[in-house]
Order: structure tokens, then C-alpha cells, then sequence
């Protein structure tokens, strides 16, 4: 495991990694989640493998440090991933951002683009202001204090097992705060950043999770977009081959 100061305090993001050849993979979790067990056997495929691979924890969430006096905006969020990559001696980076990791990628390929080479989307937020079906709606339909003191276990209730799994390593605190940044969104908004980068850019949409809004423009932009058959909003779960040959740039 490697860890390193992100917010000046002494807090510690942490992440673990295998050794392989550059540019390295930069696994990036979703909102409750951790990113090694969601990404763990996919960069272990044999067409990933040689390559290095970091699994990082954003604040808040599994090993992680939790401040209580951080505001786990998306920004803040990108700050501390680039803190990690930073002190891995990181650059030119391939991201791989899962749901909320994947807004967070997006600002971070904005603040420091020489962290990013690639970015390897998965239903990644793009808009603020989610549907009411989306988690981080609910998470952040509450005041904080009352998720913290009674919310937070209904939902853990509500999400079912796979979810909840992870989001019980997750700091209430720290949850909410991010829920209420990801639905505030990013300025610009996390779409009109994707849109306009430079790099290489895959967006990976589940079948089961219906038509990507705005894809024709997304496609227009340069964004090869790939509905995952069979799968839903955890592809790498639902469909593990075509979610490790989209990271391979293969099909």
C-alpha cells in the first residue's frame, strides 16, 4: 500500500499498484465504492496484464483518509487523485473512471492535462443535477447532518448487497459531501470537458442502462461511445470482456 498528503493537514489518500510497464492504468472508483474491487480482476486479464496498474482510493472511501473538514467537491476530488499520481511519479496516464470516478477523471484530464493520456469512461456522470433514480440524488436529497445520523443507514439497507459492500467502508460524512458535489457538477460541466479534450476518449454505456443522452454529439466530438451488451451499470462486473477490450482498445 503507498499514501501520500493531500490536503495539507496530513490526511492520506492511498492507493496499491502493480508493477508493469508505462503508461500506467489509474483505476478510479465510482461514488461508495473502492478501486480495487471493481477493477482488481479486470487489470489482471491477461490482455491487461505488463502493465502497470494503480487502484486508487478518493477521499472518504475505502482505505483513505476521511478529514471532516474537506469538502469532497469534484474538484477537491481531482486534486487529491493528482496528489497520488504525483507522488507515484505518474504521467501521461491512461484513466479508467467508474460512474463518479469517472467525473472526476474528467476534471482532473482538465487541471492537469499531463497526468492524462486516455480515458477509458464507465457511465461516468456527465451532467449535474442527476434523475432522482440516480444514488448520489438521493444520498444528496438530505440535509447532512440527518444522512449522517440516521440516512445513511436506510440507504446501505437500500442499495442491496453488492453496493452496500463498499459503501460501508465509506465515511457518511464524506459520502454526502460528495454526492451533493457530483450533483452540483463541475464548471464547466463534466460533459462539455469531455467534449473538448484532446485525448483518446471511450465512453462505455450498459445496454440494460438505455440510450446515452447526447451521444450523437458526444460521437460528433470524437468520443467513441460502446453500448456494453447485457450489461448495466456495472459493466465490469456484468460484462468483463467487453469492458477489459474496450481498456485494451481492442473492438
Amino acid at each position: 500500500m503507498k499514501q501520500t498528503e493531500f490536503d495539507g493537514r496530513g490526511s492520506r489518500i492511498r492507493w496499491t499498484e502493480t508493477p508493469g510497464e508505462e503508461p500506467a492504468r489509474v483505476y478510479v472508483h465510482g461514488l461508495g465504492s473502492v478501486s480495487a474491487v471493481y477493477h482488481g480482476h479486470i487489470a489482471a486479464r491477461p490482455e491487461l496484464a505488463g502493465r502497470r496498474s494503480l487502484f486508487v482510493d478518493l477521499p472518504g472511501h475505502g482505505i483513505s483518509d476521511r478529514p471532516g473538514d474537506f469538502g469532497y467537491t469534484l474538484e477537491e476530488h481531482a486534486d487529491a487523485l493528482a496528489a497520488a499520481l504525483d507522488a507515484a511519479d505518474v504521467v501521461g496516464a491512461e484513466l479508467v473512471g467508474h460512474s463518479m470516478g469517472g467525473a472526476v477523471a474528467l476534471v482532473l484530464a482538465r487541471r492537469r492535462p499531463d497526468l492524462v493520456s486516455r480515458l477509458v469512461l464507465t457511465e461516468a456522470n456527465l451532467d449535474a443535477f442527476p434523475p432522482p433514480s440516480a444514488g448520489s440524488s438521493g444520498i444528496a436529497s438530505c440535509e447532512e447532518d440527518a444522512f449522517v445520523d440516521g440516512e445513511y443507514a436506510r440507504v446501505l439497507e437500500q442499495v442491496g448487497p453488492l453496493w452496500a459492500a463498499t459503501m460501508r467502508l465509506a465515511d457518511p460524512r464524506a459520502l454526502h459531501r460528495t454526492a451533493v458535489g457530483l450533483r452540483r457538477g463541475s464548471e464547466p460541466v463534466m460533459r462539455t470537458i469531455l467534449e473538448e479534450l484532446p485525448v483518446d476518449r471511450v465512453y462505455l454505456q450498459g445496454e440494460l442502462s438505455g440510450e446515452l443522452d447526447g451521444r450523437k454529439d458526444l460521437e460528433a466530438s470524437g468520443v467513441r461511445v460502446v453500448t456494453v451488451p447485457g450489461a448495466g451499470h456495472n459493466i465490469m462486473f456484468d460484462n468483463p470482456d467487453a469492458f477489459v477490450a474496450a481498456v485494451a482498445g481492442q473492438g
